[in-house]
């Protein structure tokens, strides 16, 4: 069963009643409580503050998540608490603390200084724990006061998973005194291991090839559950930085959890990498998962969200067995740190937890100093609000910027003279991250707070060569951003929500249109499913119709290039160019050497006309003051969401 508590009456600062959890309050003799707590996906928000924006928010922050932690220790006798990995990469001050302060002898990183403070007792690497390096990685969890677990990164690979030489420690078992219903205290040996997706070759490929591999995830836990179990583990918990995927396992697979739920031993699983939350409406409707009973392939679980907007809680109810203990019962929460009223604000439901930000306050003021800094102007706003519709000024200034670098780099090369495309996609684009995710920068100076805001990831540049035909295949990848239209119909949904705003890549240099009365060619996460199908019409490179054999050279970006998206022609063996700047720091460079940036779109794609046929899309709702701006495409407003959104119409 599922439980949703009373939020406020949990705070660490409330001096009244708390309640105890159910199984707290009726275990009896040889039997006893246990609550695991999971964080995941913080991405350094330790502090409740958008340095994109400069400035606080509720929706966000560690500190947050934090003042809830005592509370709910004390709705239990016995609680672990552990982090289900993504916490060293995703906002500025990952960024600052990497590339600026870095890790001298005696620092520790902020993040765990964070988690030092609230005693977690546990984690796991997620992928973006690989964006800076190994070097940088394992300076930053060596100062874990607890142990940091993953067993399918792999530093030397033996005949079988259990024989490998691993990157940290594959699993650990924690040995913890719990105490009974009856008061009596017992040992408890908790076992936890840990899991990152396998794809991390391809996303983070110049930094690991040549240093770790990865291994499937399930087939790893299989060699390693029976190995803990002989080592005495009596309660097994997987922290798997992995999403609710596909139910049936397959060869390397990303998300992983239902599979992995699955291997015997396993008694328990935190889930994540997908930045959605279980059990809740996300999964709904879900093969594989229990919903209501918070149960994935039968096993409990929970995903809590990210940036420390959600507090997972798996409680079990233990019994003595013989002289070991079994999972007898369980329930399942992800408990927000704010929800939305009826007319689409927001209310914090918890307080700031002060000790974590006395800890690492340095670090916050260092970053911000950091995100102020001006590196040049722009005569017109950047906006990102109808980037998903409409050739659009945020992602028209990154493309800018790569088709500049990399013009640059081919100088002198073999690859001189070949045509130059670039291929950007949004990244703050609303969607899961709200009515308020969205890049919106005015006219005038631009700071790094800015850039990063334009490009949220520390990626590289990368290069890659391929024809006129591939081009056309890599745009109908991106097509896949819409739902398919029949002709005449009125209001219909445009953008398919299963479509990360990521993998709508625009690309620059070539004219085309997206018919949206055909189907899309690939499913949402890249596999053909429509071979004959064409949504991208009157492609033309210098306004002749593309040459399907013509050879193009694309700037985009490392994840792209070694596969991540499973975009056509980009898998890792077209790459002609490997560049050591991050696509910020090009960003930054163009900038600068441009002194002001003229970021107008070119209207270089729209959507191929239909007559009699209108759509509706979410945007946030500072947008309205730009429609009426945006180019090749006509837009007015169609009212607000349930979910804070404005709505607009667009007639085709």
């Amino acid at each position: 069963m599922t439980f949703s508590l009373t939020r406020r009456g949990f705070l660490a600062s409330t001096a009244g009643f708390i309640a105890l959890h159910p199984f707290s309050a009726r275990a009896q003799a040889g039997q006893a409580h246990l609550r695991l707590m999971e964080t995941t996906d913080v991405h350094v928000h330790i502090w409740p503050y958008d340095y994109y924006a400069d400035r606080e928010t509720d929706t966000v922050g560690l500190s947050r998540t934090a003042s809830i932690i005592d509370g709910i220790r004390a709705e239990s006798t016995n609680s672990m608490l552990l982090d289900n990995g993504d916490f060293l990469q995703g906002n500025p001050m990952g960024d600052y603390i990497a590339y600026e302060r870095g890790m001298p002898e005696g620092s520790t990183h902020p993040v765990m200084d964070a988690f030092n403070t609230l005693g977690f007792e546990g984690m796991t690497l997620g992928n973006h724990e690989f964006n800076y390096g190994l070097e940088f990685l394992t300076k930053a969890i060596a100062g874990a006061n607890f142990p940091v677990v993953c067993a399918n990164v792999v530093t030397t690979m033996g005949d079988t998973p259990t024989e490998d030489e691993t990157l940290v420690e594959p699993y650990t078992i924690v040995e913890k005194q719990i105490t009974d219903g009856a008061g009596d205290t017992y040992p408890l040996r908790v076992g936890l291991i840990g899991f990152v997706p396998p794809q991390i070759m391809q996303w983070d490929r110049g930094h690991l090839e040549g240093e770790v591999q990865a291994r499937d995830i399930v087939e790893t836990a299989r060699a390693y559950v029976p190995q803990m179990k002989e080592e005495g583990a009596e309660i097994i918990i997987a922290l798997a930085h992995s999403g609710i995927g596909p139910a049936e396992h397959t060869q390397g697979m990303e998300n992983a959890a239902i599979p992995l739920a699955g291997v015997e031993g396993i008694d328990a699983i935190f889930t994540g990498h997908s930045h959605l939350v279980f059990p809740g409406p996300d999964y709904a409707e879900w093969d594989g998962v229990d919903n209501d009973a918070g149960t994935i392939n039968g096993k409990p679980g929970v995903m809590a969200g990210f940036w420390g907007s959600h507090m997972g809680l798996v409680d079990l109810m233990l019994e003595r067995d013989g002289d070991s203990w079994r999972v007898a019962s369980h329930s399942v929460e992800a408990r927000p740190i704010y929800t939305r009223n009826e007319d689409g604000e927001i209310e914090p439901t918890v307080e700031n937890y002060e000790p974590v930000l006395d800890t690492t306050e340095e670090a916050h003021e260092a970053t911000l100093a950091y995100v102020r800094a001006e590196v040049g102007q722009t005569s017109a706003p950047l906006y990102s609000y109808f980037a998903l519709v409409a050739d659009d000024p945020s992602v028209q200034i990154v493309s800018n910027a790569q088709t500049w670098y990399i013009e640059q780099m081919m100088a002198g090369t073999e690859n001189e003279g070949l045509p130059i495309l670039s291929a950007a996609a949004p990244f703050k684009a609303g969607g899961r991250g709200g009515p308020e995710y969205y890049t919106d920068v005015p006219e005038g100076p631009i700071a790094i707070k800015n850039v990063a805001d334009l490009y949220l990831y520390p990626n590289t540049v990368r290069a890659v060569k391929i024809d006129g035909a591939t081009v056309r295949d890599w745009l109908e990848r991106s097509a896949g951003m819409f739902n398919q239209i029949e002709p005449g119909a009125e209001d219909a949904t445009l953008l398919n929500p299963d479509f990360p705003s990521y993998n709508f890549d625009v690309m620059d240099g070539v004219t085309y249109q997206i018919d949206l009365s055909q189907p899309s060619k690939y499913d949402s996460e890249g596999n053909l499913v429509n071979e004959g199908a064409q949504r991208i019409v009157d492609l033309r490179y210098q306004g002749e119709p593309i040459d399907d054999s013509q050879e193009f050279v694309v700037a985009t970006n490392n994840y792209r290039a070694s596969g991540g998206g499973s975009f056509p022609g980009a898998d890792g063996s077209t790459i002609i160019f490997e560049g050591p700047d991050t696509n910020r720091d090009v960003i930054v460079r163009y900038i600068v050497d441009k002194g002001t940036i003229s970021p107008a779109a070119d209207a270089n794609w729209t959507f191929a006309p239909m007559d009699g046929t209108s759509v509706i899309f979410e945007t946030g709702p500072a947008g309205a003051q730009y429609y009426e701006a945006v180019e090749g495409v006509e837009i007015e407003p169609a009212g607000e969401s349930e979910t804070g959104f404005a709505l607009f119409r667009i007639h085709l």
